[in-house]
């Protein structure tokens, strides 16, 4: 079976509906990178002086930590960012010449089966990636393998029990809850953040964590998450509730969000970072 929930194969088609979804979720992904950037900043200021290291950006997705580590790394330093597949790799390389980061690359990369060289990056970070996209660990192997010794793994998981809506929204808020129940079915943990210190436990017995939560406003349109994630997985929900079910609680949340009072809370984003022993 065709896990649906894998987002390389979910933007791979060729159909012109296929190529319209692709372009929504890369705008998605670029506006939620930019609602990140400034608890980035703060975290990464946080690890210390990156002036002239390697740093890796794993699944880094249109944007993701591409500005911050080419600032970090200075000019001396260097940074690469890695996707699955050619067309979204390309769409990172779009950033890299627009933004004008000369200290970047992007290369074709699969976590499960990484060709790049073991011990070569000081810094390493993956966000949103272990419980979204599943076999957690598998991944922390190839991230570990890929540190320099003394080198930092970086990791920014979600845990969704923060996403509420005020005043409330029903539908909403139920396309969240069955997001993350269809998720874990899938084997994805929309809840990973309170893995992460386990996670990083590997590395360091102590890993420093953080979380951060952004209060979206009323128009705010990153508020529309649950009903993005409710629409690209349509078809999967009316297997499970019914297609009439699945469309009256879409058009249920869409009318939700017209609400000019309406306002939320995001998941929150568990930080954490941890050295590898020299």
């Amino acid at each position: 079976m065709t896990d649906p929930l894998r987002t390389h194969e979910f933007l791979g088609g060729s159909s012109q509906v296929e190529n319209r979804r692709w372009a929504d979720v890369n705008a998605f992904m670029h506006l939620q990178a930019l609602q990140w950037e400034p608890a980035g900043q703060e975290l990464l200021a946080e690890v210390g002086d990156g002036e002239g290291l390697r740093a890796l950006d794993a699944g880094c997705g249109p944007l993701g930590w591409l500005r911050l580590l080419s600032r970090w790394v200075g000019q001396s330093g260097e940074v690469q960012g890695t996707e699955v597949t050619e067309a979204t790799a390309e769409q990172a390389r779009l950033t890299v010449r627009s933004e004008g980061l000369h200290n970047v690359s992007i290369v074709v990369d699969d976590v499960f089966d990484s060709w790049l060289e073991a011990a070569s990056f000081d810094l390493v970070h993956a966000r949103l990636m272990l419980g979204s996209v599943g076999k957690p660990e598998q991944q922390l192997a190839t991230y570990v393998r890929l540190l320099k010794p003394g080198g930092v793994l970086v990791l920014e998981e979600p845990d969704s029990a923060s996403w509420r809506f005020n005043p409330e929204a029903p539908a909403l808020q139920r396309l969240m809850d069955l997001v993350v129940e269809v998720g874990r079915e899938f084997g994805r943990d929309f809840d990973y953040g309170r893995r992460v210190r386990t996670a990083l436990r590997q590395l360091d017995a102590d890993p420093v964590l953080r979380a951060r939560v952004l209060v979206l406003p009323p128009g705010h349109v990153y508020r529309s998450i649950p009903l993005m994630f409710g629409t690209q997985s349509r078809d999967l929900l009316a297997a499970r509730m019914g297609s009439e079910a699945i469309d009256g609680l879409l058009a249920a949340a869409e009318a939700e969000l017209q609400d000019p009072e309406l306002w939320c809370t995001t998941f929150t984003l568990v930080q954490g970072y941890a050295r590898r022993p020299r």
